[in-house]
């Protein structure tokens, strides 16, 4: 149960950076490229931006990661 608890929110962590440098790599592909300067420093607006470019499969894997990663360490902290 411990290494679950220490796993859980690497991983979870793990996968909303990839995510999020993925969503960021697909802005700066598409014109206007300034949006994944924006997305890099207010990170909301990655996901956002990534489904309105059809990017919507990196922008679901982003909100999931965050919300397990929310979760992960929520229950993390509880035990």
């Amino acid at each position: 149960m411990d290494l679950l608890l220490v796993a859980l929110p690497s991983l979870a962590f793990a996968a909303l950076v990839t995510a999020h440098v993925r969503l960021l790599a697909g802005l700066a592909a598409h014109p206007p490229r300034l949006r994944a300067l924006w997305a890099l420093v207010c990170p909301p607006l990655a996901p956002f931006w990534a489904y309105r470019e059809n990017l919507r499969g990196w922008a679901v894997t982003w909100g999931v990661s965050l919300v397990a990663y929310a979760l992960a360490l929520l229950l993390a902290s509880s035990v």
